[in-house]
């Protein structure tokens, strides 16, 4: 019978065309393989990543409560100790020092006696970015995206606050409000131009994003200032989102005009939807909590 027969070429080939980020690692973390779709998430050329380590916390791999994977709970460690597979969401960090949110699937490679002699990790991008594209055009259309940071504009969250305030007032769906703001955005303007500021927004809102659960909604609400209104809430879920939020912004960073690194951060202020209370000062009073903690950062 015939049998087809591929050659240790053809796995490599296969393995480089992937879309998604492959590496191999052997029982001490050192980085053996990198493919191109690695390349592609996370701005790393595989002559700056292999023969390097996971511990030297190259992509700062943290979950959603901050959490460092590379130094504390590493997935691939904990598939080599057990030998089981596992997967995560959680966040790299993009060469450029913006935040990715990426699914990771771990499991341990073994020799052909059974001995487990690494580990291989395959991860995606997992920002859904056709169904986000898809809602962007939708708004664009309708005259409802902020075309800076393409994120819902601000007729957009009035629209989306009125709703969520209807439902709360016929059938007593909770919700709430978060207020962010960029700190020294104004700095940044002055100091490396108009674009470097707009590149500030980008990022952030795309930090946002990704911090946030799919059925919140997040906007620019002008200026520096992003609005989110969180449905199903309670204050634990608020506070565990706002601080979410912070951490990952805090986490973040880009590349000015001049190839330097811009750290970023936010200020956050919540309120919670109370009886009898209209719109304006339920959007006051998570404003009032913004300033303040503006005010002691």
């Amino acid at each position: 019978m015939f049998q087809f027969q591929l050659s240790t070429d053809f796995y490599k080939e296969l393995l480089r065309q992937m879309s998604d980020g492959v590496y191999f690692v052997d029982t001490k973390r050192k980085i053996l393989y990198w493919n191109e779709g690695a390349t592609r998430l996370t701005g790393y050329q595989p002559e700056e990543v292999v023969g390097r380590y996971c511990q030297d916390n190259i992509l700062c791999h943290i979950d959603g409560t901050g959490k460092k994977l590379c130094s504390e709970g590493c997935p691939l460690s904990a598939c080599m100790g057990d030998g089981i597979e596992n997967s995560a969401d959680i966040f790299l960090r993009h060469k450029q020092g913006r935040r990715v949110p990426v699914n990771v699937r771990v499991q341990p490679i073994r020799n052909a006696d059974g001995t487990i002699i690494g580990a291989v990790e395959i991860f995606s991008d997992n920002t859904a970015l056709h169904e986000e594209r898809r809602k962007a055009d939708a708004m664009e259309r309708l005259a409802f995206l902020d075309p800076v940071t393409q994120l819902p504009n601000r007729r957009f969250l009035e629209m989306s606050v009125r709703t969520a305030m209807v439902e709360y007032q016929t059938h007593g769906d909770p919700f709430g409000i978060l207020i962010f703001d960029l700190n020294k955005f104004k700095s940044i303007n002055d100091r490396f131009g108009h674009v470097s500021g707009d590149r500030a927004l980008q990022e952030v809102a795309k930090t946002l994003t990704a911090a946030l659960r799919s059925a919140d909604i997040v906007g620019r609400w002008g200026g520096d200032e992003y609005l989110a209104v969180i449905h199903n809430a309670n204050e634990e879920l608020m506070i565990h989102l706002a601080k979410r939020c912070v951490l990952l912004v805090d986490n973040s960073s880009f590349l000015n005009n001049a190839g330097a690194l811009v750290p970023l951060s936010i200020s956050v202020g919540g309120a919670l939807v109370r009886p009898g209370e209209e719109i304006p000062e339920l959007i006051e009073r998570a404003d009032a909590l913004m300033y303040q903690e503006k005010d002691r950062s």
